[in-house]
């Protein structure tokens, strides 16, 4: 069978913060209450997604992988990273804040829990009136400082806070302290990872268990990066029918696309699978006399062997990602 765009079967999680955006806004189909994730592309064990439509339907990531090795992912990709897919894509509706927490580097998360560190990046796909993130410091602490903020409640009073709204877009290097605030709405980035040392939580409890949930203060403690920045929003041009460069990292590398009119691409020069992320409006994609039709909450994954398409769209923004 050869290969071809491939959408994916989301996996919803539920979650102690999460609300109904991902119905609302971005047309998801679940019947439970307080989904907060939608995980698009996932190879996390015992949460991977499978092929939504097609002749490849049912499969996961990593029998694509297993069967088509680098023709799927890229032969540099494949080189560096196996029968292993490198990101996890995913939507994450707020409705209460989520935990300040912190991500571990991939040297600590290899040797601790023999997994990829979690470096992300957020891209705001809606916020409420006065919604904010918080991300870093706004002064420095020392470690003693730090655990006595804790211990007593307070480390909020230092915490970077920050409001934000639509196309907002933030890089969360392993190491930064951070946490969605509540009324946000966006689309995740990160390595396939599912790695989170959770340091404040608001005493919350949860319901299935009447406890407060776990922190993991001391592992946290070794991983933070104290340091305070100047501003940690991401700036970024939105020149139209271009790729703008959004986030380039070592880990992941995604531009802003804005399409209108008809836009075709190359990727004759790259050796990496493209993923598209629709953060706004809708596009068909057509490759080989094939359509494809992508619409905002939805994401579709570009086997590295397809290098040639045209996009086509009155408006539709997309966030184009690849390694």
């Amino acid at each position: 069978m050869k290969l071809y765009p491939l959408k994916f079967q989301p996996i919803y999680k539920h979650k102690l913060w999460g609300g109904e955006k991902l119905k609302t806004e971005l047309g998801k189909n679940f019947t439970d209450k307080n989904i907060g994730e939608s995980w698009e592309i996932s190879d996390v064990k015992n949460d991977e997604n499978t092929v939504l439509e097609g002749p490849l339907k049912g499969f996961t990531l990593k029998q694509l992988i297993k069967q088509y090795k680098s023709d799927f992912l890229g032969e540099s990709v494949y080189n560096d990273f196996g029968n292993n897919f490198p990101l996890l894509i995913k939507f994450i509706d707020a409705k209460t804040p989520l935990s300040i927490q912190v991500h571990p580097s991939n040297a600590i998360s290899q040797k601790r829990h023999n997994s990829f560190g979690k470096n992300e990046m957020w891209y705001v796909m809606q916020a409420e009136k006065e919604a904010e993130l918080i991300v870093g410091f706004k002064k420095e602490i020392t470690t003693n400082e730090y655990e006595t903020y804790l211990k007593n409640n307070t480390i909020l009073e230092v915490m970077h806070h920050e409001l934000v709204s639509k196309g907002d877009t933030f890089h969360i290097p392993t190491g930064l302290v951070h946490a969605i605030g509540s009324g946000v709405l966006l689309a995740e980035i990160q390595q396939t990872s599912d790695i989170t040392y959770r340091i404040y939580d608001y005493d919350r409890i949860e319901e299935n268990t009447g406890l407060k949930r776990e922190l993991h203060t001391e592992l946290a403690k070794d991983v933070i990066d104290f340091s305070v920045h100047k501003k940690y929003k991401t700036n970024y041009k939105t020149v139209k029918n271009e790729s703008n460069t959004l986030v380039h990292s070592p880990y992941f590398k995604t531009n802003f696309l804005q399409v209108e009119g008809v836009f075709k691409k190359d990727y004759s020069s790259l050796d990496s699978f493209i993923i598209y992320i629709c953060v706004d409006g809708s596009i068909t994609i057509e490759w080989k006399n094939e359509t494809f039709t992508l619409k905002k909450g939805e994401t579709i994954l570009l086997p590295a062997t397809i290098k040639n398409i045209s996009l086509s769209s009155t408006s539709c923004q997309l966030l184009e990602v690849y390694l």
